[in-house]
């Protein structure tokens, strides 16, 4: 039975495998897709993304320590934080969160990444394929080097200008999607909604040919389009929307305009763009959903005009005057006056003379001709048309996604000391549990939060750090609520340090839990970092009303009035015990507790259950 999955692995790589040869064989292109990769790429392989992929997983596995607990990776120092932590600018845009992240992003990768390569290219337009005239244009440098150094560039990038604590290889996904959109529309587009889902598909299949499934409560997460980083995805898609048409306009190229438009579009909308959000009060979320859709929209129109829009010029004819154009000095045609000046001029610097000389009577030339005005008025209507225009509102919102994140950016932790002695130092990071205290991450950008007064409020574990200007709230309390313990890693590039968090609580019939918290480093005693508030039952046994508290770390029971010479406050009885306070017995069983009094019998208190993997 054990080799069972391993046959079934090998049976479904066979199978996909088989798939492609057969179609292979039966289809008969005009030129082999080998050859026409071999145009592009050195031995027709995209060696580029092969480095970059390789890149990214070391980074996951060796500077995350991946390695040594690959489901659990070390995240919190690799997050963009602030200006004034430098390696989590650095390292943000490699690193993932979890191995889910991980291999989201490389399937991106190894889908768009190859086409984005072949657009560029390793043989540069107009040389020799097999002799380069500089290091620039060798295939091999640009292959194994430039193109991998481009990518790792434009992560910084996406890195520097990302809106809050990123993490993720997503915004340079994204940019070398825009840059692929651009030039191959409908092959990018077929490889973003299909191919890559078939590669993650494909992976899982091979890892896990069989799997069950059993139907089991969640714990509270927010909808999925909360935790999506909409600006820096916005930020590399537009980034590689810039370069794409800079190197288009290079070699004068235009793709389809319908394919192009649509093509951006089915990516804008496919990709989650539309789903611009804030933070509300309360763990509420406002998603501006139809302006979101609006402004893809509008965006895939001005991308498409940006490059295969109208190239006549927008000024009207009535203001053509503030454009002179070209003059005819003598009254001829622009021919003629050139060949007017150029002849006298040559008898004088004729032959290879001195260089200053033929500088000066360039210069002269060019002043008589009228080629430097006429370059400058061309520059401008070039500027005016619709394609000019299109393109300049393209760069403006790449530069709106840009400006929007540098304020953010410039924001330090102040404070970073524990509120209480229960505080677990590591280091330099300060990891504790607190309730409705301020948001350290929202609050202070300058944007006040819908429908609340004071700003958000954040309560579970907060793993904070002036040094690395970090302040997180790592688990949330509704989610220690549902899976009673969690982990948490701190550390930096090659070292982690566990701390473990654990919940533990009575419930009151009727009323709302009480609770503990504890935190412990390793293999150090516990500590008690949160006592929640007294919490009565709704029901009453002869007469008495029963409070559950906590003291010191301790669950007690509080009954009043108390009963004649009797102690009002106990703590819990073990299981299978009971004990006595203010005239009423307790009797705990497994995990209920009962008060009896004068033949009655009821059940005040039950422990909370988890829900924990």
């Amino acid at each position: 039975m054990r080799s069972l999955p391993v046959l079934l692995a090998v049976a479904v790589a066979a199978t996909v495998a088989g798939s492609i040869a057969i179609v292979g064989r039966i289809h008969d292109p005009e030129r082999n897709w080998r050859g026409r990769a071999a145009e592009r790429l050195v031995y027709g392989v995209p060696w580029g993304s092969v480095v970059v992929i390789v890149f990214v997983l070391c980074v996951y596995l060796f500077v995350q320590s991946g390695f040594e607990d690959f489901d659990d990776p070390v995240t919190i120092p690799f997050r963009t934080w602030s200006y004034f932590y430098p390696l989590g600018m650095v390292t943000a845009p490699f690193s993932h969160a979890g191995p889910g992240h991980l291999l989201g992003n490389l399937a991106g990768t190894v889908v768009v990444a190859p086409i984005a390569e072949y657009a560029w290219g390793h043989y540069p337009d107009g040389r020799d394929r097999h002799q380069a005239a500089s290091w620039w244009t060798d295939p091999r440098v640009r292959a194994f080097a430039v193109f991998p150094l481009a990518v790792i560039g434009i992560g910084l990038m996406t890195s520097l200008f990302a809106l809050g604590p990123v993490i993720g290889f997503s915004g340079v996904v994204f940019a070398l999607a825009g840059f692929a959109i651009v030039h191959y529309p409908i092959v990018t587009i077929v490889a973003t909604l299909g191919v890559q889902g078939v590669v993650q598909r494909l992976y899982y299949a091979l890892q896990e040919p069989i799997r069950i499934y059993t139907v089991e409560p969640s714990p509270p997460t927010a909808p999925w389009w909360a935790g999506i980083a909409i600006q820096a995805h916005a930020l590399g898609l537009f980034l590689g929307f810039v370069l794409g048409i800079v190197l288009l306009e290079r070699r004068d190229t235009r793709p389809d305009p319908f394919r192009l438009w649509l093509a951006v579009l089915l990516f804008g909308f496919s990709k989650g763009l539309w789903a611009i959000y804030w933070f509300g009060a309360d763990d509420s979320f406002v998603l501006f959903q139809g302006p979101g859709v609006a402004i893809v929209s509008v965006l895939a129109l001005v991308v498409t005009l940006a490059i295969a829009g109208p190239e006549n010029s927008l000024v009207p004819s009535r203001l053509e005057r503030l454009f002179p154009g070209r003059r005819r000095p003598f009254g001829g045609s622009d021919d003629d006056a050139r060949q007017s000046v150029r002849r006298p001029l040559e008898l004088v610097g004729a032959g290879d003379g001195d260089g200053a000389i033929r500088a000066r009577i360039g210069r002269i030339e060019a002043i008589a001709s009228g080629t430097q005005q006429r370059d400058r008025e061309s520059s401008l209507r070039s500027a005016l048309t619709g394609q000019g225009v299109a393109f300049l509102a393209v760069v403006g919102v790449l530069a709106i996604l840009v400006g929007v994140a540098i304020p953010p950016n410039f924001l330090v932790v102040e404070d970073a000391t524990a509120s209480s002695d229960a505080a677990v130092q590591i280091d330099d990071y300060t990891v504790e549990y607190v309730e409705g205290v301020p948001n350290g991450l929202v609050n202070g950008i300058g944007i006040e939060a819908f429908e609340s007064d004071e700003g958000l409020e954040s309560s579970g574990v907060i793993v904070a750090s002036e040094q690395r200007a970090v302040w997180f709230e790592a688990v949330s309390t509704q989610r220690l609520a549902f899976t009673g313990e969690e982990t948490v890693y701190v550390g930096g590039p090659g070292w982690r340090e566990a701390v473990h968090v654990e919940r533990t609580g009575w419930e009151p019939v009727g009323n709302e839990t009480v609770y503990q918290v504890w935190l412990w480093k390793g293999d150090t005693d516990r500590r008690l970092a949160y006592e929640s508030n007294d919490s009565r039952a709704e029901v009453r046994v002869a007469g008495r009303n029963v409070t559950i508290g906590s003291e010191d770390g301790e669950f007690v029971l509080a009954v009043d009035p108390s009963g004649i010479g009797a102690d009002s406050t106990a703590p819990f009885p073990d299981e299978n015990e009971s004990t006595s306070v203010g005239g009423l017995l307790f009797e705990r069983q497994n995990e209920t507790v009962y008060a009896a009094a004068d033949g009655t019998r009821v059940a005040v208190a039950s422990e909370e259950t988890y829900n924990g993997y």
